[in-house]
């Protein structure tokens, strides 16, 4: 569940002009482009509702035919509608959502101010049917979603391309009056046909005098107009948009309840993680080092009298050192491996895979880099899970899949273990959720008993220009 935008700061100043106005024309008309799209899928959603109400009509209307073929295509109807349901709910919802969170995304960059969200996390990685829709029809968001879209296809879309239809009826009447001759006007005068007694016959004369310059005129006006109102009409749509699609304040206080608690997780695991750091220097590496000075000052001692016992406390002195640097490496590793700031996640991953003792089979498809502590918690979490792999699956076996979509990025750890993991166990799950809420991130975990187990991460972050990334 992404972390909504703060409905907070100015309206960024109208920006005036011929430029303005027609950067503002454009957008209307992209946005008028997703409220079309919008009436697709409610078009789309509704398909199943509407071949249902046509079945029961046809049951209970009379329409002159057998009641043998009604009953007959009443089924058919049923039918048709119970697949368009269990085919169209699902996308359909998730698409007016996606065009949702897309409007509020344009409208916050064009605007100055974002339009907030607050969406419930998915139910997990590869929920039932039934899962999904429940997920999707109980969600407040999806209400407003729905309000939206059936006002964004009704009338919205004629706000945002109002400036767009005026420039465009402006256009045609400045072409309607350029395509006829100026001051066009007829006249008729009488002649008589040679050998005819006295019936005159009408010729009609062409003159050219004055000229009709109201098309161009009114056409002028319009494509003025419309430039002129575009930025106005633009900022209408965002206000009419940001009254329908943000949600509500018993929502936004549940959603900062959840973030503090979230932040409060990160906070007390942070300072744990600092204070077993500072365990590890002092009992490890630190009084290591410490043995290393005292064996120099003994062989310093020794040096002059007992060269053989000098060189011996040296080579001792030597191998402590080289211990105490390893474990001071180990303990660099465990707070940000060098391979992960060097060669980026996908790489750090696959060398996490090949020192983990199992056989694992990873898939990255990364456009780029998210920012480094989101890149550094994913990177401990895959570690985690691994871990847990080896110690409580019963198998050798893993894969790991990395994508990137629609603002995410998800991580799929799975195995062919013997299943079971619970997080109220103690198996470090726990410690992922908590590492993974710090970023408004979720863990979803799907291990029945007997395998296999499926574990998705998903981390709300933006990824860097592919051009720079190594990853």
């Amino acid at each position: 569940m992404s972390e909504p935008a703060v409905m907070t700061g100015q309206w960024r100043p109208v920006r005036r002009g011929v430029r303005g106005g027609i950067t503002a024309t454009g957008r209307g008309l992209a946005l008028a482009g997703l409220a079309a799209a919008q009436l697709g899928l409610l078009l789309l959603l509704f398909l199943s509702p509407i071949l249902i109400g046509l079945a029961i009509a046809v049951l209970l209307a009379d329409h002159g035919i057998g009641v043998r073929q009604q009953v007959v295509l009443a089924l058919v109807l049923l039918a048709a509608g119970l697949v368009a349901g269990r085919l169209a709910a699902v996308p359909a919802l998730l698409g007016l959502r996606n065009l949702a969170r897309l409007t509020r995304r344009l409208l916050g960059d064009w605007a100055g101010i974002p339009v907030a969200e607050a969406y419930q996390p998915p139910p997990g990685p590869r929920p039932p049917f039934h899962e999904r829709l429940y997920w999707l029809t109980s969600d407040p968001a999806t209400r407003r979603d729905l309000i939206w879209s059936a006002v964004n296809a009704t009338f919205g879309w004629l706000i945002a391309a109002l400036s767009a239809i005026a420039m465009v009826a402006g256009f045609l009447l400045i072409a309607s009056g350029l395509s006829r001759p100026f001051g066009s006007s007829s006249s008729e005068a009488f002649s008589a046909k040679p050998g005819s007694p006295s019936l005159p016959h009408p010729v009609v004369v062409h003159t050219h005098s004055g000229g009709q310059p109201l098309p161009i005129v009114v056409g002028l006006a319009l494509v003025t107009l419309g430039v002129a109102v575009a930025p106005w009409a633009l900022r209408g749509y965002t206000g009419l948009a940001r009254i329908l699609l943000a949600p509500g304040q018993a929502e936004l206080t549940q959603r900062v309840y959840h973030l503090t608690q979230t932040r409060t997780e990160t906070i007390d695991s942070g300072a744990a993680e600092i204070r077993r750091i500072e365990r590890d220097l002092h009992d490890g590496a630190q009084a290591r080092l410490v043995a290393v000075g005292m064996t120099l000052g003994a062989a310093e001692d020794l040096i002059g009298t007992q060269p053989d016992a000098a060189r011996a406390l040296l080579t001792e002195a030597r191998t402590a050192s080289a211990q105490a640097l390893a474990e001071l490496r180990a303990l660099v590793r465990g707070i940000h491996p060098p391979v992960l700031a060097d060669r980026g996640r996908a790489d750090a991953i696959r060398a996490l895979a090949l020192d983990s003792g199992l056989k694992v089979d990873v898939i990255a498809e990364l456009p780029g880099r998210p920012q480094p502590p989101v890149e550094s918690a994913a990177y401990f979490a895959v570690c985690e899970l691994l871990a847990n792999i080896s110690k409580h699956a019963g198998t050798r076996q893993a894969w790991i899949d990395l994508h990137y979509e629609r603002g995410l990025l998800r991580i799929d750890v799975a195995d062919n273990g013997s299943g079971g993991a619970d997080p109220a166990d103690g198996t470090g799950l726990r410690g992922i959720e908590r590492r993974v809420a710090a970023f408004d991130g979720i863990l979803a975990l799907n291990s029945p008993v007997g395998g296999p187990t499926v574990a998705t991460m998903e981390i709300p972050c933006a990824l860097s220009s592919p051009k720079t990334s190594s990853c």
